[in-house]
């Protein structure tokens, strides 16, 4: 496998972070999304989502409603002539309310389930590969699926338990400057 990506979480690292939202007219990309998404599509990076959706699972909203949700996003990046590679999302929760998401699982971040699904089925390099967001379960998901990692500091991580699974390789303030560390230190590699 020698495709590279490039995994995001979603709500505050990709588009504002408002809390188990599904309306797509609130979805808006973050500061830095576009110009940053536009450098790794260019540098040739896969883009898959991997996020946790537990609204699904506490019952804020159904699993249909993430469709219109990928939609929305998957319209806004099209704008900005950035495709989305894929689109993964854990519905599960172990203090949920609907009894078939109410469960541990593997692929609830910072489990690393979900990208090693999106490798398998997209052929990605987990090793060539990197995971961007903006809390330290987003850095261990990544680090645990062997990938280098890059945390936005946006205030969104609040606990700070830090271990070295959950140190990430960068810290950088939005996905621009994310996207110049990823492909400054992969040119470097090269």
């Amino acid at each position: 496998m020698s495709t590279k990506a490039v995994f995001l979480d979603k709500d505050g690292t990709l588009i504002e972070d408002v809390p188990y939202n599904v309306d797509p007219d609130r979805i808006q990309l973050t500061r830095g999304a576009v110009e940053g998404l536009q450098l790794l599509d260019a540098s040739g990076y896969q883009l898959i989502v991997i996020t946790n959706q537990s609204g699904v699972a506490l019952g804020f909203f159904p699993a249909l409603a993430l469709v219109t949700v990928e939609t929305r996003l998957r319209q806004l990046l099209a704008d900005a002539g950035v495709p989305l590679a894929g689109f993964y999302y854990c519905p599960h929760h172990p203090a949920g309310i609907v009894r078939e998401f109410a469960k541990n699982c593997s692929c609830r971040k910072p489990e690393p389930g979900l990208l090693l699904r999106a490798a398998d089925k997209h052929g990605i390099n987990l090793a060539q590969s990197w995971f961007i967001g903006d809390i330290l379960n987003d850095v261990e998901a990544g680090r645990r699926a062997g990938c280098k990692t890059v945390l936005i500091d946006n205030g969104n991580e609040t606990e700070w338990q830090m271990s070295q699974q959950r140190s990430p390789h960068h810290i950088v303030n939005d996905l621009t400057e994310a996207a110049l560390v990823i492909t400054l230190e992969d040119a470097g590699e090269n």
